[in-house]
């Protein structure tokens, strides 16, 4: 896997080597320190945009090689668009741009944090900026044993983001630094093939946030067994590979506080079961635990900013296969909540784990909230595509505060139904339910009214469906992995903005 840059704030000055990166408005005007350094090359700019027809929209780019007047290799101009239509997360993206202009083999960059009009961007501004290099920078590569010589990223890679005020975006950047490392992770988790990340895998590498504080617990087949996790282990019973839940605590607020709670979907690999997916496509299962590998991501970050709050993160790891040994369409199994579940297709399979994983944790803590995200359904693509996640929630102020932070970070959420009319479709004859609608109409639906069934009405909760943004999702200009990390960010800034005051 390339290594993540070196990050590093100075003052403005015009660097000696290198790339720089500098900024423009819709009038293609700089800052003053911007215009400062590059000199006599502001009009080599001008003539380049009048031949490039480049304007300064809005994160859109023009580069000089070798520009006269400068002694860097390459002038990158990125445009900022309309100074009064700007929002505070356009810096990170404006961030992921910069690094993704930088040539393959480039080893020194300055990206310089001003505004035209003099409007220098604030320290925090300058951070996301920062945080945005680092999120964009990110590729997945461990496994390219061959790689052409002019296609190999250098062995170290140095960014200097220059700012009026880089004491100030240095101790910004602490946490950005840390949300940032918890999306790579996620993204790291998404991305490994099944054969190297199976369910006790991914719990020992859960294991090393014990690095940070994170206080790490696994239950083994024989400790669910013993809980009655009837509906989760059914899922795992045909796969050689053994089921684990694992239980992360950080205890960064008050002594006692009930602790804010956050459960992932942990599919390892998912073939359907005997209800088997088309051959078509079924490579992309690996990525069918993104919703775990988001709360592993979270839990990191939490920790490595110190986070003042009480956290959990409980995540249901699994491998849905199709052995001799496989429940079939038509079994019964008992959940830990003690309801009884019919099994009418083995593909509807992450919402039986969400089902004693979400229970369990209700019952051991007692949580504030409880958020799930799992890539549950594709129904949930065919209604909002790749921008949306689906979001369920039996809270009025829990879904607002979501939306907003899916706002602030990008990562957005759109409120879906719930309802007693969907309820009545996963009605069984033979047992307390079935687990899906036996319809393709509203398949999201009747998963999220699935999933209601194991949260108690005083619980506040919220189901994030990921499965268009949590893997394969489409490409941003802070991401080009195929694995996004989605959700990380989201649900970081929500327990900043609410739960740690």
């Amino acid at each position: 896997m390339a290594d993540a840059p070196k990050i590093a704030f100075g003052s403005f000055a015009a660097p000696q080597r290198g790339v720089l990166v500098v900024f423009c408005d819709d009038g293609l005007k700089f800052g003053p320190a911007t215009a400062k350094a590059l000199g006599s090359a502001t009009g080599l700019v001008a003539r380049a945009a009048k031949a490039e027809r480049f304007t300064g929209k809005s994160g859109k780019s023009l580069d000089l090689i070798m520009p006269e007047g400068l002694k860097v290799d390459r002038l990158t101009v990125i445009g900022a668009g309309k100074l009064a239509d700007l929002k505070p997360q356009d810096f990170v993206k404006f961030g992921g741009v910069s690094m993704g202009k930088l040539p393959s083999g480039a080893s020194d960059a300055t990206v310089f944090a001003e505004l035209p009009a003099g409007a220098k961007m604030s320290g925090e501004a300058a951070a996301d900026l920062a945080q945005g290099v680092l999120l964009r920078a990110y590729a997945f590569d461990r496994y390219k044993t061959k790689r052409k010589d002019d296609d190999k990223p250098p062995q170290k890679r140095s960014i200097t983001i220059a700012t009026g005020d880089a004491a100030a975006a240095r101790k910004a950047y602490v946490a950005r630094e840390a949300i940032a490392g918890g999306v790579l992770m996620a993204r790291d988790l998404v991305n490994e093939p099944a054969n190297i990340l199976y369910p006790e895998e991914f719990a020992r590498r859960a294991q090393a946030l014990k690095k940070v504080g994170v206080v790490v617990e696994v239950l083994d087949v024989k400790a669910m067994t013993k809980l009655g996790m009837g509906a989760l282990l059914g899922v795992g019973q045909g796969s050689r590979r053994d089921s684990r839940v694992v239980i992360m605590r950080w205890d960064g607020g008050k002594k006692g506080e009930a602790p804010v709670a956050f459960i992932g979907k942990g599919v390892c690999f998912d073939t359907g079961g005997i209800s088997i997916k088309p051959a078509a496509g079924m490579e992309d299962m690996k990525g069918d635990m993104a919703g775990a590998a988001c709360v592993v991501g979270l839990m990191q970050a939490l920790a490595a900013r110190k986070a003042k709050v009480n956290a959990v993160g409980v995540i249901g790891c699994v491998e849905n296969m199709p052995d001799g040994n496989a429940q079939r369409p038509g079994d019964i199994v008992t959940s830990m909540s003690g309801q009884t579940i019919e099994i009418i297709n083995t593909d509807a399979e992450g919402r039986l784990v969400l089902a004693d994983v979400l229970w369990y944790t209700a019952k051991r803590f007692k949580p504030k909230f409880m958020i799930d995200l799992a890539t549950l359904t594709g129904a949930i693509i065919v209604a909002l595509g790749q921008e949306f996640a689906g979001m369920f929630a039996n809270n009025d102020e829990l879904s607002h505060r979501l939306h907003l932070a899916g706002e602030a970070t990008d990562e957005k959420v759109w409120r879906m139904p719930l309802s007693p009319f969907y309820d009545k479709m996963i009605d069984s004859k033979f047992a307390d339910m079935k687990n899906t609608g036996g319809s393709r109409w509203g398949g999201a639906i009747t998963a999220a009214q699935f999933i209601q069934r194991f949260v108690t009405d005083m619980t506040p909760w919220a189901h994030l469906d990921i499965a268009g943004t949590g893997m394969d999702s489409r490409a941003s200009d802070i991401n080009k992995s195929w694995g996004s990390g989605w959700g990380v960010r989201l649900l970081d800034r929500l327990v900043a903005e609410h739960y740690e005051k």
